[in-house]
């Protein structure tokens, strides 16, 4: 990110085919943030778009001296779209926020207070926690999120009810601190986690999420499922291998105690193809209580990493400063 002491805050809004609702976005985001009376920046990051997302932005960013544009092509992911959003931010707090009207932008004065009081690194709004709502969104995606975001909270560290909302508020220095490497929807859980395992602390917050008023939505459920399925068997392996494991051997207890019962009677037959099962399910459980202890270390390894990543930027910050 670029330094600035002069701007206060950066509202990062990926786009993607947001044609339809980009006037009235930069419009919301507009009201709000002229009420805090401080200078502030819209980045607005074309993800790629192939409808005239390019040139609405442009006329945007003419008229409005506050705004700028990055573009690439072809389209790469929010995550790609944030991370470029990111490397260009000036501002000493960050807000990212949807382009399709999805979040109550009247919220930021409040994130970037509870930023400013020192107590907080990181601002999460979310529906699902007490006080907040859900308008119009559709049922089943509904019930999609709230299923999702209830499984991966309990691999994320913290009482979080939404972990995979984009309308968050940073501290410029967590963002400067994390090796980003996602390229879609994912980052927003990679954000969280690294940021936790560095220390950080995040705060959630009630706001009402609503059905986007104009275009169509991109969720892909296949892709997302798949995503954070496997970011939940990185950041927790022991809840499928141990659970697997303590299931294979609770199995194995239940046939073992038929088989005593049996041996008690002297109706054991040694033959009798429980025995081998038995034994299959005492060694593959075993195995796979092993593997989820295996894999916890393995995250404990990464956390470690994630520290040395973010020392080596704090370096190469250092560097690039005395040498400027």
């Amino acid at each position: 990110m670029k330094n600035s002491d002069e701007i206060y805050c950066t509202v990062v809004s990926p786009m993607f085919n947001e044609e339809a609702n980009i006037a009235s976005t930069v419009a919301a985001i507009e009201k709000v943030m002229a009420r805090i009376g401080k200078p502030w920046e819209l980045i607005l990051v074309n993800d790629g778009s192939t409808d005239h997302t390019q040139a609405a932005a442009e006329k945007i960013c003419r008229e409005k001296p506050f705004a700028r544009l990055l573009s690439y092509m072809p389209n790469r992911g929010r995550g790609k779209a944030l991370r470029t959003g990111f490397s260009e931010a000036k501002g000493r707090f960050i807000i990212t926020i949807e382009s399709d009207l999805s979040w109550d932008a009247s919220l930021m004065p409040e994130m970037l207070r509870i930023l400013e009081a020192g107590e907080f690194d990181l601002v999460l709004a979310s529906p699902y926690t007490q006080g907040g709502a859900v308008e119009g969104v559709p049922p089943a995606r509904l019930m999609i999120s709230r299923i999702g975001n209830t499984i991966l909270s309990m691999v994320v560290p913290g009482n979080f009810r939404m972990v995979t909302q984009m309308f968050r508020a940073y501290r410029r220095e967590v963002l400067d601190s994390l090796e980003l490497e996602s390229d879609d929807k994912e980052i927003h859980l990679e954000i969280l986690s690294k940021a936790l395992a560095l220390g950080y602390r995040a705060r959630e917050i009630p706001a009402v999420l609503r059905s986007r008023r104009a275009g169509r939505s991109k969720f892909n459920f296949g892709k997302t499922a798949a995503s954070h399925l496997a970011f939940s068997y990185f950041e927790k392996p022991i809840l499928l291998f141990g659970l697997t494991g303590f299931g294979f051997l609770a199995l194995a207890l239940i046939i073992g105690l038929y088989l005593v019962i049996e041996f008690s009677r002297g109706r054991l037959n040694p033959d009798r193809p429980l025995m081998t099962l038995l034994v299959i399910l005492i060694v593959g459980g075993l195995q796979f209580v092993s593997l989820g202890l295996v894999g916890t270390q393995i995250v404990q390894l990464r956390k470690e990493v994630y520290r040395i990543q973010m020392e080596n930027r704090r370096l190469e910050r250092q560097i690039t400063r005395e040498r400027g």
